[in-house]
């Protein structure tokens, strides 16, 4: 049997409204993809419907099922029972567009012929299904060659807002491996340090400009919905230390200049959003919180901790006091306005 041109994932906690969507999307790819179902210790007939498409397609889709662990977790497992020469997260409320994926699963196959990449960048969509006018698609058109393959050196800058999400990336699953990802439990957001953690492994890429993923925007109950920020701030602090803690960003520098400065870019971006999301709850608490994150990473890199607190987003959300937490805040709605995030 031929090895899958690419897994993908999909983590499933109760998904049983809206997983079809997504499944059925990903069966356009027809024999050339391998479908994980991993079933996170669902409650609902997310199991039973799972079945039914591992019965229906049995030569693509399979059922992984695993007590609750949560989102990384899932991740966790598909990758571990992944055998496609590329790997991508689908999540169970999302979905890939049906046009835009033959053509995504052609160009990796050429990659293929012309020796393989380590991660594939495409476009994404905050889909608001019910606002469709508020519909905003991310690109990466001033960042990335649209032809070929190409290295860190060949990037430009990313403007402040923008960087890599698990919605636009496609790694070469070796490249996760290498990487000795693994995801920390019952934890949101942690999908930025899935991105992020193996990017030092990452020589060769490719930017197809084609709006691939639909991210499914208006869920109540979804990590970015307002109140689940603030209810689970503590976990955005978390994952953001993790990230902080990821790379040596000084040494990679010296060996790459551009995969230094990305790495640098989303670094603000990250310890600016956790200040900013823990500070929607306006209490002491969240400030002690906020205090307690940056006093830990300086025990891992003082040098580094005190210029992303000093860089530009960073320094602005976290201006101390009652001024600090309006500023925060009142970049929270601009940015909201801006991209409709939630």
């Amino acid at each position: 049997m031929n090895q899958k041109l690419i897994t993908f994932v999909v983590p499933c906690y109760n998904s049983q409204e809206y997983m079809d969507i997504c499944v059925e999307s990903l069966l356009k790819g027809g024999d050339r993809v391998e479908i994980l179902i991993v079933n996170d210790g669902s409650t609902d007939r997310t199991g039973e419907i799972a079945a039914e498409y591992e019965k229906k397609y049995p030569n693509i889709v399979r059922v992984l099922t695993q007590e609750n662990g949560g989102h990384g977790e899932g991740i966790n497992h598909g990758l571990r029972e992944s055998s496609g020469i590329y790997f991508k997260v689908v999540d169970s409320d999302d979905w890939l567009d049906e046009e835009a994926l033959p053509k995504v699963l052609r160009r990796l196959e050429l990659c293929e012929r012309r020796g393989g990449i380590d991660l594939m960048i495409c476009n994404y969509i905050y889909d608001h299904k019910d606002e469709p006018k508020l519909n905003r698609t991310i690109k990466y058109r001033n960042v990335f060659p649209q032809n070929g393959i190409f290295g860190w050196n060949d990037t430009k800058p990313f403007l402040p807002w923008q960087y890599l999400t698990l919605h636009s990336c496609i790694y070469r699953t070796q490249v996760l491996i290498d990487s000795n990802i693994e995801l920390p439990k019952h934890t949101f957001y942690e999908d930025n340090l899935f991105v992020y953690k193996p990017l030092t492994y990452v020589k060769r890429m490719c930017y197809m400009d084609a709006d691939l993923y639909h991210y499914l925007i208006g869920r109540e109950d979804q990590s970015v919905s307002e109140e689940t920020l603030k209810k689970k701030c503590s976990h955005q602090i978390l994952v953001s230390k993790e990230i902080f803690k990821a790379h040596r960003i000084s040494e990679v520098k010296k060996e790459n200049p551009k995969l230094g400065r990305y790495l640098y870019h989303e670094l603000v971006f990250m310890m600016a959003i956790a200040t900013a999301f823990t500070r929607l709850n306006r209490t002491d608490e969240a400030e002690e919180l906020i205090k307690e994150m940056w006093q830990d990473v300086a025990e891992y890199d003082k040098k580094l901790a005190r210029r992303v607190h000093r860089a530009s987003i960073a320094a602005f959300v976290n201006l101390p006091g009652k001024a600090g937490r309006d500023l925060g805040l009142f970049l929270y709605r601009m940015c909201h306005k801006v991209v409709a995030f939630n």
